[in-house]
C-alpha cells in the first residue's frame, strides 16, 4: 500500500497548539478513524492537512500530487440561492452515480428546499464522490438517519476498495468500529 499521509510528532493549532503530538498514517485503500473528546484537536488535524491550520512542530508529509477532498461539519449557506443538487455536484466535480434513491430523485430541487439531513448528505456526497486520493471527513454521520449512515458506510467501503484513503473524525463509536481498519484515540491533556 502506498502511503498518502504521514504525521510524525505533529502538533497543530491556530493561534496556539491545539493537538497533542500525533503520529498517524493513512495508506491508499485504508479507512482510519480519529476519535476522542471535544477540544483535543481532531478537526484541527484535518485543517492542518489542507493548510488551514498552523503546524507548530513535527512533520506532515503527503504523497506527491495527492488530491485531497475535505468534508467539514459546516454546511455552506444556501438560503435564497437558486442552486440545485445538480449544481452542487457540478461545482465540486462529484458524480451522482451511487447516490441513494431517496436523494437522487431530488437533485433538481433547490438546496434550500431540502431538509437539513438531505442537504447534509448531499454536501457530504459532494466531498466523497470527487476524484480524490484521500478523503478527510469531519463528523460525517452528523444529521444522518440510520439509512443515511448505512449508505455512507457502503459508499466509503467502495471508495476504499478503489484505492482511496479515508481519514474519519467521529464521535460515532459504532460507525468507526464497523468501518475503520485502525483507530487513533486522542486523549484530553491531564489538568493539574
Amino acid at each position: 500500500m502506498s502511503m498518502l499521509l504521514r504525521a510524525e510528532a505533529l502538533v497543530a493549532g491556530w493561534l496556539e497548539p491545539a493537538t497533542p503530538a500525533l503520529d498517524l498514517q493513512v495508506a491508499a485503500g485504508e479507512i482510519v478513524g480519529l476519535t476522542g473528546p471535544n477540544g483535543v484537536g481532531k478537526s484541527t488535524l484535518l485543517a492542518a492537512a489542507v493548510g488551514r491550520a498552523r503546524i507548530f512542530s513535527g512533520r506532515l508529509t503527503m504523497a506527491p500530487g495527492l488530491r485531497l477532498a475535505l468534508q467539514t461539519q459546516q454546511l455552506p449557506p444556501v438560503d435564497g440561492l437558486p442552486l440545485s443538487g445538480h449544481d452542487l455536484l457540478d461545482i465540486t466535480g462529484a458524480v451522482p452515480a451511487g447516490l441513494p434513491p431517496w436523494l437522487e430523485g431530488r437533485l433538481g430541487e433547490r438546496l434550500d428546499r431540502l431538509s437539513g439531513g438531505q442537504r447534509h448528505y448531499l454536501a457530504l456526497w459532494a466531498a466523497i464522490a470527487v476524484p480524490a486520493d484521500l478523503l478527510l471527513l469531519d463528523e460525517p454521520t452528523n444529521n444522518l438517519d440510520a439509512a443515511g449512515v448505512r449508505h455512507l458506510a457502503q459508499a466509503l467501503r467502495q471508495r476504499a476498495a478503489a484505492g482511496v484513503g479515508i481519514l474519519i473524525v467521529s464521535h460515532d463509536a459504532d460507525f468507526v468500529a464497523a468501518l475503520c481498519q485502525r483507530t487513533l484515540v486522542l486523549e484530553a491533556p491531564d489538568v493539574v
